[in-house]
């Protein structure tokens, strides 16, 4: 038995759910509310027969490991690592014959260190009036607040965390591996001395690092300092706040990230939760894949100075390479989040719900430092924004935006379209991603598409006889590898049976997925209805299908050239074809 069926054996599904989601029993399955959608009617469903579970709403579906995944925006190695814990699981016991055990710190270890530490840190802030009056007076923030996110005060007495941690029994070598010692001068010091604490905590609220803060301006030393590198702590990936954000950000369907710590706790105090920070602007693809598995919105809120404006052009890059929607927050006279909530709460939900689309509020702010009349103005604000209309990879923003900066500067389109060639030329060769059905879709078509999609091959999958019916749809008009790989086994064994496809070990949870949705939403039907449903599905499928292929050439007949074109219009015409030969006399 492997590390994954373990898990499985010790740990009940409708437990692991129940966490999160409020069940109650529905027959053989359990039912609760979507913790991904607001609903006032449960389509949430739980299968403890099946182990599996399906949300009717999003579509959405698995075993206990997606769920966690989904809900902690966690990669699976790391959800699987949540979920041994949770069930005493040694992950350790299986390894591959012969492979070497891990050598290095105890992850464990070190998160019980950072967690006494942590409420060292809050003993001493309790006791230390400098800090509390820096707290509660000048920043505003109220004890629950403190308590909340567990702000503590490193003495600045040398060595008192190490002396606290060595009496509860961990080492030097466990201290400076949760980076809270350092050497100075051959001697070993606490990492962190006379300054205002803020834990790091993972996604699931455990400590691991800490930013430590001066208390005063005028202090020797930077500003900030955040823990090293460890074995815990990634600033690269780390999101700050998202332990207490995520739920907050999933509801409301979008992520504000901003430069500063306080900048977050002073939100979440002000009741505007869906609010996180990176690393100063160090942002990264991490952290935008992160947010993203919670929300497809992301908002920008760094400060318009040099390095605020440089943040934003690096994080509209690595938006556009990984396909996310970035939106810019601009707080325009008001120098941060913290300063525009102690003027009015309102003012920074205001702000939030005013966001500019990444690309036009680096237009706006770019154009306002140039001369747009003089040929130096004009050079170098297309040299500012060009490289970023070069990355973009849908054809029809990037006309878009190459028609209104033309308008704007008064140029030739041509004069452009040749300065982007250069552009483009001048820039490393990135291989592109191959576009999928969904790449000009909005989330919630996306959605409908896969529950049409999914219907559509629950009722094939639990009747045989209709199986013939899959003449027309190809695995090629669907959006996602798992249905694709089941329709072709569907069409090209129709008579392999349920049992056979479960124990398909890429196709297993997808088919119990598919069994509970017919269950839910076909059981009990005559054949001659179902027959219906799967072909009016099909015809659906079909026309999505054509409308999104005709999207794409259209977009390609931007660029193409008399020889593409003609191509291009003569494979316009076979869809027609298809769509036609498929609606036939069916209007459904």
């Amino acid at each position: 038995m492997d590390a994954i069926e373990e898990v499985k054996n010790r740990l009940s599904i409708e437990d692991v759910i129940g966490e999160y989601v409020q069940l109650k029993r529905a027959g053989r399955n359990f039912r609760g509310l979507s913790p991904f959608n607001s609903e006032k009617s449960p389509s949430f469903m739980v299968s403890p027969e099946k182990q599996i579970w399906h949300d009717f709403s999003s579509n959405k579906g698995g075993n206990m490991f997606s769920f966690v995944m989904e809900m902690e925006g966690l990669e699976f190695k790391s959800a699987l690592e949540l979920l041994a814990k949770k069930a005493g699981v040694d992950l350790e016991q299986y390894r591959q014959p012969g492979s070497s055990r891990r050598i290095g710190p105890d992850k464990e270890r070190l998160f019980k260190v950072l967690d006494a530490a942590t409420r060292f840190y809050q003993v001493q802030f309790t006791a230390n009036k400098a800090t509390l009056n820096y707290v509660l007076q000048e920043r505003g923030l109220t004890k629950e607040t403190a308590l909340k996110w567990r702000l503590g005060y490193a003495p600045n007495t040398g060595t008192a965390l190490m002396e606290a941690l060595k009496k509860q029994n961990f080492n030097d070598q466990e201290i400076q591996q949760a980076g809270l010692s350092s050497k100075r001068l051959n001697r070993v010091t606490d990492m962190f001395r006379g300054r205002l604490m803020i834990p790091l905590q993972d996604p699931q609220g455990q400590v691991i690092g800490f930013t430590a803060r001066q208390l005063k301006v005028d202090d020797f030393g930077p500003k900030y300092i955040n823990t090293p590198q460890t074995v815990l702590y990634d600033k690269s990936r780390h999101i700050f706040g998202l332990h207490l954000a995520k739920a907050s950000i999933r509801e409301s369907k979008f992520a504000v990230i901003t430069e500063g710590n306080l900048d977050v706790i002073s939100s979440h105090q002000a009741g505007v939760e869906p609010v996180v920070a990176t690393a100063g602007t160090a942002l990264t693809d991490y952290h935008l894949k992160g947010l993203s598995r919670f929300a497809s919105d992301i908002r920008l809120c760094f400060d318009s100075d040099k390095a605020g404006v440089a943040a934003t052009e690096r994080a509209i890059s690595i938006a556009s390479r990984l396909h996310i929607s970035l939106n810019i927050i601009d707080l325009k006279h008001d120098k941060d989040p913290d300063e525009l909530i102690r003027k009015d709460p309102a003012l920074w939900q205001q702000a939030i719900n005013d966001y500019s689309y990444a690309i036009d509020w680096l237009i706006k702010y770019q154009q306002s430092y140039f001369d747009l009349s003089s040929a130096e103005g004009k050079r170098r604000f297309t040299d500012a924004i060009l490289p970023l209309i070069a990355n973009l990879d849908d054809a029809v923003e990037k006309d878009h935006y190459l028609i209104l900066i033309a308008k704007k500067i008064n140029v030739a389109r041509e004069a452009l379209d040749n300065k982007l060639s250069a552009t483009k030329n001048s820039q490393p060769t990135v291989a592109k991603r191959q576009s999928k059905v969904t790449t000009l879709m909005e989330p919630q078509e996306q959605i409908e598409l896969a529950k049409r999609e999914d219907h559509l091959l629950c009722i094939m999958l639990k009747q045989p006889a209709l199986r013939k019916q899959l003449t027309t749809i190809e695995p090629y008009m669907l959006s996602r590898e798992v249905a694709q790989a089941l329709l072709v086994i569907l069409k090209d064994q129709p008579e392999i049976e349920e049992d056979q496809l479960s124990k398909l070990s890429t196709l297993e949870d997808y088919v119990k997925v598919e069994t509970l949705q017919y269950e839910e939403l076909y059981q009990g039907l005559e054949l001659s209805e179902l027959s219906y449903e799967a072909a009016r599905l099909q015809v659906r499928l079909i026309e999505h299908y054509v409308k999104q292929q005709k999207l794409t050439i259209a977009q390609q007949l931007i660029e193409a050239d008399e020889q593409t074109t003609a191509s291009l219009l003569t494979k316009a015409g076979r869809l027609d074809e298809l769509l036609r030969l498929n609606l036939g006399d069916n209007n459904a």
